[in-house]
């Protein structure tokens, strides 16, 4: 059995969890406490969108900094700050009494999880060796993720309905504190920081602006519009930022993301697969919502209660995951389980304006979920295999990178086909006709999933991508292609 002396791994694992749950908790309770929000702190109607987008910006923009940063600077130390920046942003949130306020701790719970995601998968990847105990640690890490973007919704209806918005930011602190408590108590002490490691500052600044500006144009399409100067020149500034990151890499001693690693497949198809996996996910708990709310009639909280069953199919498709993955691969559980996510989006596809809960959302909720929690689980072990410690740190803000990044993207351009198939028209049945077209082409998203973990993940395990030049030693064994 693995032992670590400098720590107890069943607590690094809870308190891993934990933090994950709250960052994804925070990414969907909001949405259903926004008509609240508004009339509470009388939001303008196009500045209400930023209470979401500016956690989305700041989230996605410094991720791979904090990534890198908890590799220079300890695991333990970026887990324990960006959580207590969250703790703190969530209480300011939750006292606001003006527009600006609310955005503001929005913004600072971003930059908290953005350092205390990466940290808390980076410290799983090096406290488990890869194998069966690594396998399960991350599948138990990917379940508490996925029932905490589905609970958020739950949370999200019941918080605003029977005890306001502000608890839907007050929430939590009680969860930051228990995860503060079991960093306390089981995560070992960092190394001390190597004072010659620097931080690769000019990647940081072009990876950060390059991310925040494709994040920031995404966005605010349900604003400017897809063909849109502004959104052209904002994707394109970003795109110049990003392509300036990838060569500024190749010549910096210690880059913040060193581009070999993407030279192995799974790293790479990893990587490609969560943000294809992310955008499908988003995609249909955004459209579900809404079908339920706006075309079945169901109020915040009944439509929060609507999503157990969900939660309930992502937990078992994780557990089953972790299962299959622990015996054959995490390829037998990513493959199978894009198919199935694809069938249960397909069968999304023929709501009805006349329907309900039982008769169009249940059956399909329940495979889709299944199938999602066989994708979510084990993509992160896969993403990380044969990468070396000193490098975990920046294994993991890729990968929360690319999922943040498939989120806002796909829901971004999903809507847009949405919107324009009702052609602006509110009733029922248009939106109805709107909803069903964006989870047809969702189900075509998991679909291309489905291909990536076939044709691009590895068979069969072998070596490890190219270690970094200056820590040979560290470098795990691993696979490649």
């Amino acid at each position: 059995m693995y032992k670590n002396p400098a720590g107890r791994p069943g607590v690094v694992l809870a308190a891993a969890a934990v933090a994950q749950f709250v960052v994804a908790l925070d990414m969907a309770v909001v949405n259903v406490a926004l008509p609240a929000i508004r009339t509470a702190l009388h939001f303008a109607p196009l500045d209400l969108s930023w209470v979401v987008h500016v956690y989305a910006l700041t989230f996605g923009g410094f991720l791979l900094l904090g990534g890198r940063a908890c590799d220079l600077y300890g695991r333990r130390r970026l887990l324990s700050a960006g959580l207590a920046v969250f703790g703190l942003a969530s209480l300011a949130g939750g006292l606001a009494q003006a527009p600006w306020q609310l955005v503001a701790a929005r913004a600072g719970q971003g930059l908290g999880a953005a350092a205390a995601a990466p940290a808390a998968l980076a410290l799983l990847t090096t406290t488990f060796p890869e194998g069966r105990a690594r396998v399960r640690a991350l599948g138990v890490w990917s379940a508490v993720n996925a029932a905490g973007g589905a609970l958020g919704v739950l949370a999200g209806g019941v918080l605003t309905e029977y005890a306001g918005w502000r608890w839907v930011m007050l929430i939590n602190l009680p969860i930051v504190a228990a995860a503060l408590v079991l960093i306390t108590l089981g995560v070992p002490a960092d190394e001390r920081p190597d004072r010659r490691a620097r931080l690769d500052v000019p990647g940081a600044v072009l990876v950060t602006g390059g991310i925040g500006l494709l994040v920031f144009g995404v966005v605010r399409t349900d604003a400017e519009g897809w063909a849109s100067p502004v959104t052209a020149a904002t994707l394109a500034a970003g795109a110049v930022l990003l392509v300036a990151f990838v060569f500024a890499e190749t010549r910096s001693p210690a880059p913040l993301l060193r581009l070999g690693l993407l030279r192995s497949r799974w790293v790479a198809g990893a990587n490609v697969l969560v943000f294809l996996a992310a955008a499908g996910q988003f995609t249909a708990f955004y459209f579900v919502t809404l079908y339920l709310q706006e075309v079945v009639g169901m109020g915040a909280a009944e439509t929060g209660l609507a999503f157990l069953p969900f939660s309930a199919g992502l937990v078992l498709g994780s557990l089953v995951a972790t299962r299959v993955t622990t015996a054959r691969g995490p390829r037998a559980s990513l493959v199978p389980g894009a198919l199935i996510a694809t069938a249960g989006l397909a069968w999304f596809a023929f709501i009805s304006a006349d329907g309900g809960f039982v008769t169009d959302v249940l059956g399909p909720s329940l495979l889709t979920s299944v199938g999602a929690g066989l994708v979510l689980a084990p993509v992160a072990a896969a993403a990380t295999t044969g990468v070396a410690r000193g490098e975990a740190g920046m294994a993991s803000g890729l990968v929360n990178s690319a999922r943040q990044l498939g989120g806002c993207v796909g829901l971004a351009a999903l809507a847009t086909v949405a919107a324009h198939r009702t052609g602006g028209a509110t009733d029922p049945a248009s939106l109805n006709d709107g909803y069903a077209l964006g989870l047809a082409v969702t189900a075509a998203v998991f679909a291309l999933a489905a291909v990536v973990a076939a044709v691009v993940l590895p068979r069969r395990r072998a070596t490890a991508p190219a270690p970094a030049p200056a820590a040979p030693a560290e470098q795990l064994e691993g696979i490649s292609s």
